[in-house]
Formats: structure tokens, sequence, C-alpha cells
């Protein structure tokens, strides 16, 4: 009997053309993709556009932020969609988000591994990628400290002279152009990534500085290219592929740039350490790597990764908000008229200072109003379950990847009406007043994986923004059509490019 099934069996294989080895093989290969494939149970479920090997990739298209907000109005505020080959939980709107962002906070507090951001960051050696535990813990911990320290907060030692003078250089830059058309993205991040250079390692650049062309080249780069190799982190296996991998290649060539002028300095800075005198960020690590009782695992790698965290998030996400602020200035001169007025009322021909905020409610609103309609980071960057935990009936497994949606929380009609037109009053309320903590807005995310830099940019945001409308009126030039107010989705939702004409007031 035996021998007789072994006969069937060389019979069909022998029909079929396979040897008995790819018969084995095959059915490894089957078996392992049902134990690592299988879909957990309860999952929430899939919206429609999926297809076989890519999942939603060809259906969230370039922008995903768009897609998912338009698949929640049909399959709710909590669906999975298809990586690749990786299911990705995906919450949308502000019930959900905060759940998961403030309210259980830890147990959404990790990463997930993604192939592209774990090659910028060192496979979590920094603290935006690095998973959940203590080293992430320590981690944030010291850099929290090092930038309240360097001036990331209101009063004694803060650095808002060091911002007011930036402000002060840009007003300079921009008067030269007297009020010719003009893109002056180049001149806001400089001077934006003049302030997180300063405090990262003690100096900044001119605006025609070629290492700062360089690093300035370098930042956009891994923004746009970050982007575009996505594929890559899907499928890693690409990153062999000529041609395919072009992006993740062109990606890491940028990455290297500035993770050299980061070592440069960093070598420069233990030579010239002060221990009594920290003058920076890459001072304070080198300061604490001296006392590796206190951070377990601190390494010149960690110091190097968390400066290129501060220096990437510092400059891309603050001078995009402020370009977006003066486009829509540009398109709403009832807006900006009464927010000069504000200026004018309240500081007169003195420089803003942080002491103004309170004073200049329509100024913050406007801001505000800014960081809402355009999200930066419109699906926030990827967290990950630190244990199984249910999301409104569904279990999600420990380890699995969840996107929280923040463009559906900021374009919401339920608590914004009319959620296309650009309104600061949404953010006043009946006394003129700002409202302290808005409902469905989180611009920088919550719970234990807010935006380190939060103080700093809103500092950097008021500063820079109210010194600008202080000093000129912002138009479109004559005769050119209004700026596409779509945006480009990189690592954040960056303007087309746009000129425009400052008119010295």
């Amino acid at each position: 009997m035996a021998s007789l099934v072994g006969e069937t069996v060389q019979e069909i294989l022998q029909i079929s053309g396979l040897t008995l080895q790819t018969c084995l093989v095959f059915c490894l290969a089957f078996l392992l993709a049902c134990v690592f494939l299988k879909r957990p149970r309860n999952l929430p479920r899939y919206p429609e556009g999926r297809v076989p090997v890519l999942g939603h990739l060809l259906a969230l298209g370039r922008a995903p932020h768009l897609k998912l907000t338009a698949w929640r109005r049909q399959y709710g505020d909590v669906f999975t969609v298809r990586m690749g080959m990786e299911d990705v939980v995906v919450l949308n709107g502000y019930t959900a988000v905060k759940d998961a962002l403030v309210d259980r906070s830890e147990l959404f507090a990790s990463r997930p591994p993604v192939y592209l951001l774990d090659a910028i960051c060192g496979g979590g050696k920094d603290v935006v990628a690095a998973r959940w535990g203590n080293d992430f813990k320590q981690r944030k911990r010291f850099a929290s400290t090092a930038l309240k320290d360097l001036g990331m907060k209101v009063g004694r030692g803060s650095i808002e002279k060091k911002i007011g003078e930036e402000a002060s250089c840009l007003c300079n830059r921009v008067a030269e152009y007297a009020g010719q058309p003009v893109d002056i993205a180049h001149d806001v991040t400089v001077s934006v990534a003049n302030v997180i250079c300063s405090m990262i390692f003690g100096k900044r650049y001119d605006y025609e500085d070629e290492t700062f062309q360089e690093l300035s080249k370098a930042v956009t780069a891994v923004a746009t290219e970050l982007s575009a190799g996505q594929i890559i982190s899907v499928f890693p296996f690409l990153r062999f592929v000529p041609v395919v991998n072009r992006s993740g290649a062109d990606l890491l060539k940028h990455v290297s740039k500035l993770q050299a002028v980061l070592w440069e300095e960093l070598a420069r800075h233990r030579e010239n350490l002060d221990r009594e005198n920290p003058r920076d960020f890459l001072d304070f690590g080198l300061l604490e790597l001296e006392k590796h009782e206190k951070l377990d695992g601190l390494t010149d790698e960690n110091v190097m990764y968390m400066a290129m965290n501060l220096f990437l998030a510092g400059t891309e996400t603050t001078s995009n908000t402020l370009l977006w602020g003066l486009l829509y200035m540009t398109q709403n001169p009832a807006i900006q008229n009464k927010i000069q007025q504000e200026l004018d009322a309240v500081i007169g021909e003195s420089l803003p200072a942080l002491s103004h905020r309170s004073q200049l409610p329509y100024v913050n609103a406007c801001l505000l109003e800014v960081m809402r309609i355009r999200t930066l980071v419109p699906v926030a960057f990827p967290h990950a379950t630190t244990q199984e935990v249910k999301v409104q009936g569904y279990d999600i497994p420990k380890g699995k990847q969840v996107l929280p949606n923040l463009y559906s929380l900021h374009m919401d009609p339920a608590y914004w009406p009319d959620p296309d037109r650009f309104d600061p009053e949404r953010f006043l309320d009946a006394e003129g007043n700002v409202i302290k903590k808005p409902e469905s807005f989180l611009p920088f995310g919550g719970g234990r994986r807010v935006c380190a830099g939060e103080q700093l940019a809103r500092m950097e945001l008021f500063l820079f923004f109210s010194t600008l409308l202080q000093s000129f009126t912002f138009k479109t030039p004559e005769g050119a059509p209004p700026p596409n107010t779509d945006g480009v989705l990189g690592v954040t939702l960056t303007p087309h490019p746009f000129k425009l004409c400052a008119i010295p007031r």
C-alpha cells in the first residue's frame, strides 16, 4: 500500500513537471505564509481597493490622508489597510485618535519596524523611531531636559532673544527684495534652521553659506525621498533592485551628508568641551556620556541620532508652517489687515516679544488655524501597540502598526464647519480669547509620543510670524494665479513653490 502511494506521488510530480525538492519547498512556503500572514481574528475590516501583494498601496495614492479620510465616511473611525503584506490599523476622528494618543497613550507608544525610517534613525537609536521601553524613556527625558536648559522655555534663560534676532535678520533679507515677486522658502528655512543649529551645535549660518546650502538641500531631499521611497519600506528587498531603489539610495546618501556634519561637530565639541559651561545640545550629550551610570546604554551614536532628529524636525516643520501662514495671508487680505491692526495697537513700533502673546489673541488664533487647515504631518508617524488592546470593539494584537490620521481630526465638519475655509475665529471664544484646549485639534500629536519640540515651535511661530506681519504686507504678484493650496506630501505637507510680494509697511 505504501509503495502504491509513493508511486502515485511520483507520477503526479512527473506529470506536473515538478521535482520532489520543488514540491517540498512550495509546501513549506505555503505553510509559512499561513503561519505568518494569517489575519488575526476580529481585526477591523478592509476598505475596498485591496489588490494582491500591493494591498491598498495603489488606492492610497500620493495623498493617503485624503483617501483615508474619505474611507472614514464609509467604513467608520477604525479600519485596516493592507500595506503590501502587512495589516495596518488606521484611527480616524477625535474620539478614536485621542483615545489612543492621549487617554491610553502607553498602550500605543511603541514604533513598528519601518525600513527607511530605521535607516535614518539607526534602527531606533534616536528618540523618534525608538521602540517603547526604558531606553526610549531615558533618551526622551534627557532630550527634553537639555532643550529646556538651552532655552525652550519662557522667562529667564529663554532662547527668545535668539529667535527674535533671526526674525529680524529674516525681515532684513526680505526687505532687500523691495516688494518684487520672490520665493522666500530658502530664506525662511535658513532663519528657522539657525535657531535649531544654535541649540544643537552653537552656530548660525549666513544665507549664502555653502555648507548650509548643502545641509538645506539634504534636509529637503530627506523629506522628499523618504516619502518617494515608501515602497521600499513596505518591500525592503526592493532596495537591491536597480532603478526601483533609486529613491532609497538617494535618501541614504543625503542622510550620510547630515551624519558627516554631525560627527564632525561632535568631534569638535569633544575637543573643546567646557564641563562647567555646556553651550549646546552636543555639549550636554557629551557630559551625559561621561555620567554613564545615569543613562544606561547612551553612546555617541545615540547623541548623534538625537541631534539629527532635532535638526530635521526642527527645520522642516516650523519653516513649512510659516510658509503656509504667509501663503494664506496673500489669499486673505482682510484677515491679514486685522492681524496688523492688532499688532499695531498692542506692540506699536517695538519688537514682538513672547510677553505679548496673551495680548494678541487674533495672531495666535491665525497660527492655530494655519496648523489646522494644513496639518504638517497629516498621518502621524506610525505607532505600535505595546500589548493587545481593544479599540471600539476590535482586537488589536501587540506590536501591530497603528496610523493616527490627524488630518481627519482637523477637517472634521462636526467640529470645524466648512473646514476648507480659512477662519481664525474658530479658535476664539465669545469674549475674543483664544480657546486653550480646542477639541479635535492635535497638531503636535499627544501623550507619550508628543512632539518634544512643541514649545520651541510655538515660540518660533509666534515671533517669526508676528515680526514679519508687523514689517510687511504680503500679496500675490500682480497678474499671477492664486497659489495652489493642496500641498505636496513628503514627511510633511509642503506648499507648492510660490512667489509673493512683501510690501514694506
